[in-house]
């Protein structure tokens, strides 16, 4: 386990290359995570270094194509930090992002808080705190130029590789008597069509907010009311460039785009 000056230093170095849009190939050995727990301690002084407030959670590699791109086994939670939101519409920088992909995801947010407790919580005790549904796209990227090879330790250091992120509009319908594994989103870029699906998210974008309730309960962290957790893409990771437009059709559930510059 790294000590209190090694993960400070480690998420300083972070920090760094973050804000100057640099990349580079890992972190020194003596401030390397050598588990998850270290990973997330790192990533847990990245907030208090944050120009913003705490948003919500991420999820990494819900799917199997999203565990491919980044070379790990299973998901991974990360911070959505205040200053890293983009409006429903707007345009995202590319500046500095070279996994350049956009992710079309579920979120939810919270009514109330889920505070850690000694049994883990079920899908239906995380829905009833849920307050809101909303269309998503996130927008990932890694301070490792070769994001694949950093491994799962250093990828949860360095925020699960959480960059920037859209939250649609609430949902109006009643996605409580949904499906959701079967929802197919249908997401429109370069004049091309793709079509998503709820199955992709961890088998169901609700068993994988239990898993992020669970993944903070293990952490002793509360899921608190008004955070929203985007649940990771219903879709394989797509390319995206400058001056493209990424929408997104989630059909009852609304709609929510985004354009690169």
């Amino acid at each position: 386990m790294l000590d209190k000056d090694q993960i400070a230093a480690a998420s300083q170095a972070l920090v760094k290359h973050w804000r100057d849009c640099t990349k580079f190939d890992a972190l020194e050995p003596r401030l390397r995570p050598q588990s998850r727990a270290d990973g997330y301690a790192i990533q847990a002084v990245l907030e208090s270094q944050s120009l913003g407030k705490l948003f919500g959670w991420k999820i990494a590699a819900t799917s199997e194509a999203g565990q491919k791109h980044i070379n790990v086994a299973g998901p991974l939670a990360g911070r959505i930090m205040s200053d890293t939101v983009i409006a429903d519409g707007g345009t995202a920088s590319m500046k500095g992002n070279e996994m350049r992909v956009g992710e079309p995801e579920f979120a939810f947010r919270m009514g109330r808080d889920l505070p850690p407790r000694a049994t883990p919580y079920s899908v239906d005790d995380v829905l009833a705190a849920v307050d809101t549904l909303h269309p998503a796209i996130e927008i990932p990227d890694s301070r490792f130029g070769d994001f694949a090879s950093a491994g799962e330790a250093q990828l949860i250091a360095d925020n699960a590789c959480a960059h920037l992120f859209v939250l649609g509009a609430t949902t109006t319908a009643n996605w409580r008597a949904m499906d959701l594994v079967e929802e197919r989103p249908q997401i429109t870029l370069r004049g091309q069509r793709y079509l998503g699906h709820g199955k992709n998210v961890l088998g169901d974008p609700r068993v994988a907010l239990a898993w992020l309730a669970n993944e903070l309960r293990g952490l002793g962290i509360t899921l608190r009311a008004g955070e929203v957790v985007t649940t990771g893409t219903c879709h394989p990771p797509l390319p995206i460039q400058a001056g493209d437009h990424f929408a997104v059709d989630f059909g009852v559930l609304g709609k929510v785009s985004v354009g690169f510059a």
